[in-house]
């Protein structure tokens, strides 16, 4: 089907967003794009940069509560062009969906948010703060951008009440899951070390695979704990093993694997290390364990702001989304230690960071009368 769907404000922001080359940490220009939108309403426009990054912080109005709506603009890159059935930066509808790089992830949900904004605010004065967070720096290393921002706020005083975070969280339909929760991200590069030496004189030298074999055993067995109501059990996974010199007639000297937690609210980040070091100190073993903490588990509890939520998600859909915890990381790691409630709230996630990513034309004004009615619920009328 030709690109002849009928236009809206979402959709046409959409594919400007869409249409910008911004694979982290660039941002290619998004966030002034929608510095300019959110300008004209009366937001005042702050860049709080850092390291290359670009971070844009807005706000309309004064007082509480202080709503945010928080996103990205960086996009991981497309993979072989040749898989692509179109240009990942040239937005495309086929057949009521659109298609390109961070359609899903989540430059629609960034477009939903601007609008959704702009046609409250037309309405008439609202009660509180309105507040933008978008940041390049989600899909990389993510130090310098929703973190650093964060830090800045923190020193400020800044208290947000509420924040809704865009990414992706549909299952099978838009509106059928909201993401309130996620659990903490724990990475460690071990290396343990032996003695290398001839494969026919073992007595002669000390190889690492063996030493380490059946503490690695242990911890796979291990259960770190039974989850709760909101989570599943904490997991631990491998996710690389390395050893050896190339050759096969030598004892290698080292071995160096990588592994990973996914942990929920019944642990923590140091608790799993120190159950970590009591398996390998047990063993014997010589080693050096790099441990790299990439984000502290998170639960909003039922309250003001998941009750809005959901009753905008049914107005518009006519669901009850379900509330959900799985997945990765996400900025809202971040923003939830501050104090705030924290959701997010997407277009269905089935496409991202694929070949052919893209969402259905029908979800994004959709989602943005989402963002509206949850919003019109929390900050209400001046």
């Amino acid at each position: 089907m030709a690109d002849d769907f009928r236009s809206s404000p979402v959709l046409d922001l959409t594919r400007e967003l869409i249409a910008r080359r911004s694979l982290t940490p660039d941002d290619a220009g998004c966030c002034q794009l929608m510095a300019d939108r959110l300008a004209a309403l009366g937001f005042t426009i702050e860049w709080l940069n850092s390291e290359g990054i670009t971070n844009l912080w807005a706000t309309f109005g004064s007082g509480a509560p202080l709503f945010v709506l928080a996103g990205h603009t960086d996009v991981v890159p497309p993979g072989p062009m040749a898989s692509w059935a179109s240009d990942p930066f040239v937005p495309e509808i086929r057949d009521g969906v659109l298609y390109g790089r961070g359609a899903a992830d989540m430059k629609s949900g960034l477009a939903a948010m601007v609008c959704a904004v702009e046609r409250l605010l037309a309405k008439g004065p609202l009660t509180g703060t309105l507040a933008f967070l978008i940041t390049s720096d989600e899909e990389g290393v993510a130090q310098h951008g929703t973190k650093h921002v964060v830090e800045v706020l923190k020193a400020r005083g800044v208290q947000p009440d509420y924040a809704i975070v865009g990414e992706a969280t549909g299952d099978q339909v838009f509106g059928d899951r909201i993401t309130i929760g996620r659990r903490g991200s724990l990475g460690c590069n071990l290396r343990v070390h032996g003695k290398q030496g001839h494969v026919a004189y073992p007595l002669k030298a000390d190889n690492p695979i063996h030493r380490l074999a059946p503490a690695l055993a242990e911890l796979v067995a291990i259960e770190w704990d039974r989850g709760n109501a909101h989570f599943p059990p904490t997991s631990f996974q491998v996710s690389n093993i390395h050893a050896g010199t190339g050759a096969n007639n030598v004892i290698p000297g080292v071995i160096d694997l990588v592994f990973n937690f996914r942990y929920c609210t019944e642990s923590t980040a140091e608790s799993l290390k120190a159950r970590v070091h009591e398996v390998l100190d047990r063993h014997g073993l010589r080693y050096d364990a790099d441990w790299w903490l990439s984000g502290l588990p998170f639960l909003t509890r039922q309250g003001a702001l998941i009750e809005a939520a959901k009753a905008a998600i049914h107005d518009v859909t006519g669901l009850v989304p379900t509330l959900f915890t799985g997945g990765g990381t996400s900025d809202a790691r971040f923003i939830a230690p501050m104090g705030a409630e924290v959701v997010e709230i997407g277009p269905v996630n089935d496409s991202i960071h694929k070949v052919d990513e893209h969402v259905r034309v029908v979800d994004l004004d959709a989602l943005s009368a989402v963002y509206e009615g949850t919003l019109a619920r929390l900050l209400g009328r001046a």
